[in-house]
């Protein structure tokens, strides 16, 4: 009885266990996506870095981390001649 009483525990913690279901890898927190994008990209001189989305994400993105600290999201189609002069974070 004191068996089937903690397999039945364990199923329910494995249930109840927080998964991201837009999120196509398990891996991969849907954070690291983008799906609002600048319309228009910002001065270099305000742009900390950047880091590029996940491959798994619908767009291909990179993610500018500006100097005072927020991120924004512009495609990656766009921004070729800014990676050349931004580090990577």
């Amino acid at each position: 009885m004191k068996l089937i009483t903690t397999a039945l525990v364990c199923l329910l913690l494995a249930a109840m266990w927080p998964q991201d279901a837009t999120s196509k890898s398990m891996h991969m927190p849907y954070a690291r996506c983008c799906f609002n994008f600048l319309e228009r990209l910002p001065s270099q001189k305000l742009i900390r870095c950047y880091r590029r989305t996940s491959p798994t994400c619908s767009h291909s993105a990179v993610v500018f981390r500006m100097k005072k600290g927020q991120e924004s999201c512009a495609l990656s189609s766009r921004v070729r001649d800014y990676l050349k002069k931004i580090k990577p974070c």
